[in-house]
């Protein structure tokens, strides 16, 4: 029979085991439906390599260190994930548009749209860190 401390490092075991996989599971569900296929056959991950690829000569070094720089405030795990939804999504802008090549501009507009909404905050403060002016910008925040 179990008694005292045993059976509270016991229960302890239970319930972090049975976060961690909630945890887990609920991470590995997201990747799973960003995966998943939508109507025109590709994935949102495939949409975003898709846009890397094809707009990968437009990019410039002062580009990819800003892309970088912007990139800093997200925890070093997810700092690729982060980096590569953002890239696929100045690229869309950049077919979009057509670009010639990928400006500053186009970076922080692909980094504004990129950005969950509930992480403005921090992105805001970031472009203040930078000394990047947001007042054109505020139509896609």
């Amino acid at each position: 029979m179990l008694e005292g401390w045993f059976l509270y490092f016991i229960l302890f075991w239970v319930v972090f085991l049975v976060a961690s996989f909630a945890i887990g599971g609920f991470f590995m569900f997201r990747k799973f439906l960003k995966r998943f296929p939508k109507e025109d056959g590709k994935s949102d991950l495939d949409w975003e390599e898709h846009y890397v690829k094809e707009t990968i000569h437009l990019w410039g070094e002062d580009e990819k260190k800003m892309l970088n720089e912007l990139v800093t405030p997200v925890p070093e795990l997810f700092r690729d994930v982060a980096k590569q939804k953002i890239a696929g999504k100045i690229g869309e802008l950049a077919l979009k548009e057509r670009a010639a090549a990928i400006t500053k501009e186009l970076v922080i507009r692909g980094y504004i749209l990129a950005t969950p909404k509930r992480d403005h905050k921090f992105l805001r403060k970031k472009l203040d860190e930078m000394q990047i002016e947001v007042t054109p910008y505020e139509h896609l925040f």
